[in-house]
C-alpha cells in the first residue's frame, strides 16, 4: 500500500491530540502517502552520495498536485506531511493542506455548508487553485505568470507553496537533527528549477544549502544540483513507483 513506508513512524509522530479513543476504536491517526515515492527516491539517493542507507538524515519532497514531505532516518521513516487523508500537509494543486479545523465551522455556518460539502471545497476547490483565485490548479501555469510578473494572483499562490515546503523542510530538518540531503522528485520537483530555488534561497541557507544555479536548470534528469561544498546536498531525483512496487512484489514473491 502506498502508506506502508510510513509505518515506522513512532505514536509521537503519527497520533492526533484528539481523545485517545478515537484511535483506539477507529484507526484515526496519521498514516501518510506516497509511499512508494519516498521510498525508491531516498533509497537512489543512498546510491547517488555513495553513502549506506541507514547511515544518512534524508528529507524527501514529493511536489506535485498532490504533494508531500516525509523525514528519514537510518532507513525509516519517522514523519510525513499527509495524514489520514492526503488533506493534510502542504498546500497542493486544488487541496488546502493544514489548515485550523475552526475554519471548517466558519466556513460551514457563513455558507450554510455542511461538512461534507466543505471537505469538498477543501480538496477541489482550495489550494493554488483557491489562493490563486480560479487562475490555475496547474503549477505550469502558475509558474510562467509567476514570471511574467503581472498576475498577483498566481504569485501569491507560488510564494504561498514555496513558505509551506520551506516551514515543512524546516521541521522535518529539527525532528532529524540535522540533514545529509534534501531531495525533489515528482512533477514540480523534477522539472521546476524556479520552484526549487525559490525553496532553496533564501529559506535553507542556515542548513548549509548552497544550490548550483546551472546545475539546477534541469527537468526530469537526475542530479546533484547543490554546489561541491554545500554543508547539505540538494539531488534531483525522478520518482520510480513502479519499480518500487516491482522491488516489493519480488521480495514477496522470493518469501524475503
Amino acid at each position: 500500500f502506498d502508506t506502508a513506508f510510513h509505518q515506522t513512524m513512532d505514536e509521537e509522530a503519527y497520533l492526533y491530540a484528539i481523545p485517545y479513543r478515537y484511535y483506539k476504536q477507529f484507526g484515526i491517526r496519521r498514516y501518510g502517502f506516497h509511499g512508494t515515492s519516498h521510498q525508491y527516491v531516498s533509497r537512489r539517493a543512498a546510491d547517488i552520495l555513495g553513502k549506506p542507507y541507514e547511515s544518512l538524515k534524508l528529507i524527501i519532497c514529493h511536489l506535485g498536485n498532490g504533494a508531500s514531505v516525509s523525514a528519514i532516518k537510518d532507513g525509516r521513516c519517522i514523519d510525513t506531511s499527509m495524514g489520514l487523508t492526503p488533506l493534510e500537509g502542504l498546500i497542493m494543486g486544488t487541496r488546502s493542506g493544514d489548515v485550523d479545523p475552526g475554519v471548517l465551522e466558519m466556513m460551514a455556518g457563513k455558507d450554510g455548508k455542511n461538512i461534507h460539502e466543505v471537505v469538498r471545497i477543501l480538496n477541489k476547490e482550495s489550494g493554488v487553485l483557491g489562493l490563486s483565485d480560479g487562475f490555475s490548479s496547474d503549477f505550469r501555469d502558475l509558474e510562467d505568470a509567476y514570471l511574467e510578473g503581472n498576475n498577483p494572483a498566481a504569485t501569491r499562490a507560488i510564494k504561498a507553496f514555496v513558505l509551506r515546503v520551506a516551514k515543512y523542510i524546516g521541521a522535518y530538518a529539527a525532528e532529524l537533527n540535522g540533514a545529509d540531503a534534501i531531495c525533489f522528485t515528482a512533477g514540480i520537483g523534477e522539472n521546476s528549477p524556479v520552484i526549487r530555488e525559490l525553496i532553496c534561497s533564501p529559506y535553507l541557507e542556515y542548513l548549509g544549502v548552497e544550490l548550483d544555479k546551472e546545475a539546477n536548470n534541469i527537468r526530469g534528469k537526475e542530479r546533484i544540483v547543490s554546489t561541491p561544498s554545500a554543508k547539505t546536498k540538494v539531488l534531483v531525483i525522478p520518482t520510480n513507483e513502479e519499480l518500487e512496487i516491482a522491488r516489493h512484489t519480488l521480495a514477496i514473491v522470493k518469501g524475503k
